[in-house]
């Protein structure tokens, strides 16, 4: 029907669904849109899926979408050309299949086996996998079934709802033989089970994929193709799947090393076993070698490294130097500590890229979710993009985790129905289990970031509308922090650097730090919070060391909010002696340095907080440091009224209550001490109820309990206020 279509990877939230999304004017050409469809390849692989009209971008391109799995039936990669040829599917009105004996599910696997097959279309004596469960990563836990024989036989039918599926007793069991010493087995992963890295993905097909199936290319333009890359980032971000799904996408042979494996007490012994690897790889070209943690391989010899690190760093030289420029052996190495690696590694003719695979942003973590929770029986009620959005610096092992516990906390509800001798669960008990919003939330709790795990951390849940009267403060925000992370293009065009810095300073509890956590969480940004005392130590150099992992931090899970609390307290004035100024001159020199060596190509925003900004020390207040100051100041009658309102406003407030004049009789006072009223007021409901009542007899407070009036005098009464002097910033 159709030829030359070229393959592309699909979607993650459409894969696993044996669907292809085609080019809209195809679909339309030939009416495909819903179909069933043959998808050749042209060396006779061939394989079903379901037709329906592709994304927009890819209209008038002659792109066919499929996923992993698809590509692997029918043995093609991304841009290899296919056919597709409509076919006619009749509705299966029975089926029956064969499944292993040894299954862990008792009783009538039938609803759980219609399920998973409905959609599908099935040929008598095929053989396919199926899943079935409730956890992420369910290629790992499908088995082998056989499709015995269909009603109407002798043609290709699709499963429907009212399909009837029967079990029956046999072995499905099918065997593959593999070439003798092809490598190490390799996880069934596809470029689609990768979430969050698609520029990363492209620049790798680019260097490791491009010249193993296609070296003419390069052998036109007369170079060669990379030998080496290196993936480096924080831990769990992807490395190590990411160099799997490239050897599975190219059909190649897979050889991991780790450092344990190969070190030895013998002389010579540790560089053979390298040696040996790098062998058996050219002698089963296309390969692919993958050294993980590197660094503990291959230490920078500079470095206090042993004469066997020293010598296996050589050996690692010597076999890269050795490789044939074809691009049949490619290495990959990961690492999170690039600058630990010695550098002869690091240069053109071994590891020639380097690609950093870093903290997913929003996208990229909903993305994951997806692949995560692909295979999930998820109830109606859940949203990804929620989940994604309270993830901040969460890495894609996090999130794998977050799957894992949701789905054991949604198994926790069968756990006393599982036969304790067998250690099976019957199936239609199984077909009942759904994993609930409730389930995700319980999981994330138990979950702390790894991107975050060594500063101080959270995410925010303010936001502008729980802020009252600083509505010119919220506005300035917004122009510098909000609008440079939404619409960066804006000053591209207008070749105009953003601001870096912004310093809140005004009267203490007139709500800088609410600001600050707003501004982060209105930006979906990543909030480090740092204490200014906090980052004090009596050894040298350790401050500032401090210092530097905090921005280092924020670069990698941009884009991000550094938050300094009581900067006045950090970065003081420096002093000319020695005498208490060596610490404070340190953490200074080096706020000044990372400030200074923040990109606009990095979305790393810093917000300082103080109510002495006089004991700043001056050279962080010009531009280009916090070059942006902004007075929190009290608030007046109207900022107080908005503020009472915004803070009771899930409170039960009595209708006798006014909050205007409660803002008139209040003059003076912050946003922090209006809390306090309210607050104590709250106390005095409290009080009044318990004066009549023991707090240990209440099963169930009365409707009508409200705050009213009387409640705010008593609590104006009883609230003591201090007058903070407070001296106003320089001009």
């Amino acid at each position: 029907m159709s030829s030359g279509l070229t393959v592309k990877p699909i979607k993650h939230s459409d894969a696993g669904q044996r669907m292809a999304a085609i080019d809209k004017a195809v679909v339309e050409e030939y009416n495909l849109n819903g179909e069933y469809i043959i998808i050749e390849s042209p060396n006779g692989g061939a394989t079903t899926a379901q037709a329906w009209a592709g994304y927009a971008d890819d209209e008038g391109a002659g792109i066919i979408r499929i996923d992993g799995r698809l590509r692997n039936e029918i043995g093609v990669g991304i841009d290899d050309n296919v056919k597709i040829q409509k076919v006619d599917v009749e509705q299966a009105q029975s089926v029956d299949i064969v499944v292993p004996e040894d299954l862990p599910v008792k009783g009538n696997l039938a609803p759980a086996a219609h399920d998973a097959l409905t959609g599908r279309v099935l040929q008598e004596g095929q053989r396919i996998r199926m899943e079935i469960g409730v956890g992420p990563n369910q290629q790992d836990q499908d088995f082998p079934i056989q499709i015995k024989s269909t009603q109407p036989s002798d043609q290709m039918v699709v499963v429907k709802e009212s399909t009837q599926i029967q079990i029956k007793p046999g072995d499905p069991t099918t065997t593959s033989s593999s070439p003798e010493d092809a490598g190490d087995t390799l996880p069934d992963v596809q470029y689609e089970d990768i979430g969050g890295l698609s520029e990363e993905i492209a620049h790798i097909r680019e260097m490791i994929e491009v010249p193993m199936r296609h070296p003419e290319l390069f052998n036109k333009l007369g170079v060669e193709p990379p030998r080496g890359v290196l993936l480096h980032g924080p831990p769990g971000t992807g490395k190590t799947l990411l160099a799997q799904a490239v050897a599975n996408e190219v059909d190649a042979s897979y050889y991991s090393i780790s450092g344990p494996e190969i070190m030895s007490k013998y002389h010579g012994e540790s560089e053979e076993k390298l040696r040996d690897i790098f062998e058996r790889a050219q002698q089963n070209e296309p390969a692919i070698v993958f050294m993980d943690e590197v660094d503990s391989i291959a230490p920078d010899r500079t470095d206090d490294a042993g004469q066997v690190q020293k010598r296996i760093v050589s050996q690692m030289l010597t076999l890269m130097d050795g490789l044939e420029g074809r691009g049949d052996v490619v290495v990959i190495a990961a690492t999170n500590r690039p600058d630990a690696i010695d550098e002869a590694l690091r240069r053109g003719g071994r590891f020639d890229r380097e690609i950093e695979i870093g903290v997913p942003d929003k996208n990229g973590r909903e993305e994951i979710l997806q692949v995560h929770m692909r295979g999930m029986p998820l109830s109606d009620d859940i949203d990804i993009s929620q989940f994604a959005h309270l993830t901040h610096g969460f890495v894609g092992a996090d999130l794998a985790e977050l799957a894992k516990e949701s789905a054991m906390n949604s198994l926790e509800r069968i756990q006393s129905h599982i036969d304790p001798e067998t250690d099976q669960v019957d199936a239609e008990l199984l077909q009942q289990v759904t994993v609930s919003d409730a389930d995700i939330e319980s999981a994330l709790q138990g979950i702390e970031p790894s991107g975050m795990r060594e500063v101080f951390s959270e995410v925010p849940d303010v936001s502008w509308d729980d802020i009252g009267g600083l509505d010119h403060e919220i506005q300035r925000l917004q122009e510098l922090v909000e609008w440079p992370i939404e619409c960066p293009q804006m000053f591209e065009k207008l070749s105009t650097d953003p601001s870096t810095g912004v310093l809140l300073y005004g009267p203490p509890g007139t709500g800088k730090t609410m600001l600050a956590k707003a501004v982060a969480n209105e930006t979906s940004s990543n909030f480090i919070s740092v204490k200014g005392p906090e980052l004090q130590s009596k050894w040298v150099g350790e401050s500032a060391e401090q210092v530097r992992e905090i921005f280092a931090k924020a670069r990698e899970n941009a884009p991000s909010v550094v938050f300094f609390d009581e900067v006045d307290a950090l970065a003081g004035q420096r002093q000319d002696g020695s005498d208490g100024g060596g610490v404070t001159n340190s953490i200074v020199s080096q706020l000044l340095t990372e400030l200074d060596g923040l990109s606009e190509v990095e979305p790393v925003v810093v917000i300082g907080a103080t109510n002495r900004p006089k004991a700043i020390d001056e050279a962080l207040l010009r531009p280009g440091r916090f070059d942006e100051h902004i007075k929190v100041d009290l608030p007046d009658k109207e900022g107080r009224e908005q503020i009472f309102q915004a803070i009771t406003r899930d409170k039960p407030v009595a209708e006798d209550v006014d909050f205007n004049q409660l803002a008139q009789e209040t003059e003076g006072i912050s946003g922090a001490d209006i809390d306090s009223i309210c607050r104590e007021a709250a106390m005095e409901v409290a009080r009044d109820y318990f004066q009549e009542v023991h707090p240990w007899t209440v099963d169930e407070i009365p409707d009508d309990t409200t705050v009213g009036e009387h409640h705010f005098r008593r609590a104006i009464q009883n609230v003591n206020f201090e007058d903070d002097e407070f001296t106003s910033f320089p001009n």
